[in-house]
């Protein structure tokens, strides 16, 4: 097996920002993320903090409901891409319960970089924020030079 090119430890460091209005599935998120190691993790219940709370925290990566009251995950993809970098490669990881393609295809094009349908597999998750996490990484250091 290859060495990797990114330590555990530069992984697990990483902040993570989940969002969804039921605090059952936040509950959920953060067993997972603690289990992986995770140890910068913030959670929201409430989706019209979501957009200070992403500037204040500039997370490596999004966890994202998209069927939230008041303001929705697509709203908030929006307003997320309106206040990073155009260079700039922040991904977010879509969780929802609505799997229809109308749904997948606006999130993706909203700046959506992964798609996970509820409920969902908790090793599935864990692998893709990884993956999420291991592509911003490589993305910081190419811009580095």
């Amino acid at each position: 097996m290859p060495a990797r090119l990114i330590s555990n430890q530069e992984l697990l460091s990483r902040r993570i920002l989940a969002i969804d209005d039921e605090e059952t599935n936040v509950l959920l998120l953060a067993n997972v993320l603690d289990r992986e190691g995770y140890r910068d993790v913030h959670c929201l219940t409430n989706p019209e903090q979501a957009l200070e709370m992403y500037i204040k925290l500039s997370p490596d990566l999004v966890l994202l409901d998209l069927m939230m009251p008041k303001v929705d995950g697509f709203q908030l993809l929006e307003a997320f891409s309106r206040h990073d970098q155009p260079d700039e490669f922040r991904p977010v990881l879509v969780l929802t319960a609505d799997t229809t393609l109308q749904t997948r295809r606006r999130a993706l094009a909203l700046g959506a970089k992964d798609f996970v349908a509820k409920p969902f597999d908790v090793i599935e998750v864990a692998l893709r924020i990884s993956n999420l996490l291991e592509t911003r990484i490589l993305y910081e250091r190419l811009r580095q030079g």
